[in-house]
């Protein structure tokens, strides 16, 4: 009975326009910032080197180079905070988590690109 609950108010907190992307897509990630009484939007761009969890606990790790310095920020999927990801590009991997990323540097921490990328879902209903 406590489980049924539980499932019901967490589906009612969850996006149901969440683009699909995978682990190894370059995308950009748009954070709302509150600042005093502002309010911004900022953009952290990267690869995604990480998804896991499920259902309302799903979060994803992005990770780009900022100074020579790695930075990496961890994402909960439908966060109010996180106002949308928008999916660049499709890398190919072979792994489920791209930790293998933080001990290279410069352009060996490129991903070849998806060949032949299908469309997705999200992307079809931006155009």
């Amino acid at each position: 009975m406590s489980q049924e609950l539980l499932k019901k108010a967490a589906q009612s907190s969850m996006k149901t326009d969440v683009p699909v992307f995978e682990v190894g897509d370059t995308v950009e990630v748009s954070v709302r910032i509150v600042e005093g009484d502002k309010e911004r939007v900022q953009i952290f761009g990267g690869v995604v080197i990480r998804r896991s969890g499920h259902g309302i606990s799903e979060t994803f790790t992005v990770r780009r180079i900022v100074n020579q310095q790695g930075v990496e920020r961890t994402f909960p999927l439908h966060s109010p905070k996180v106002s949308g990801v928008k999916v660049l590009r499709g890398g190919k991997t072979r792994r489920a988590k791209l930790y293998f990323l933080r001990d290279r540097v410069g352009k060996a921490t490129r991903l070849k690109q998806v060949a032949g990328q299908k469309k997705r879902p999200a992307a079809a209903s931006e155009e």
